[in-house]
């Protein structure tokens, strides 16, 4: 799993972003099964980019929410 930048992710459209969302999770699954009690970083690393995803899309509706009522 490569790290995913703003750029790449503020390029992606709705449907690219879910479905990645969707992949992420799978991935995380199968890093908690495969993780000892040591090692979660892989785990950490697929959190953040969720939560980065999910933070840069509600920032893209916030803005257009705005451009909406001027």
């Amino acid at each position: 799993m490569t790290r995913l930048k703003s750029k790449d992710i503020q390029k992606m459209n709705e449907s690219e972003k879910m479905k990645k969302i969707e992949e992420l999770k799978l991935e995380m699954i199968k890093a908690r099964v495969s993780t000892s009690k040591a090692g979660s970083s892989k785990v950490k690393e697929i959190k953040k980019t969720i939560a980065r995803i999910l933070t840069l899309n509600k920032g893209i509706k916030t803005s257009k929410q705005v451009e909406n009522h001027k």
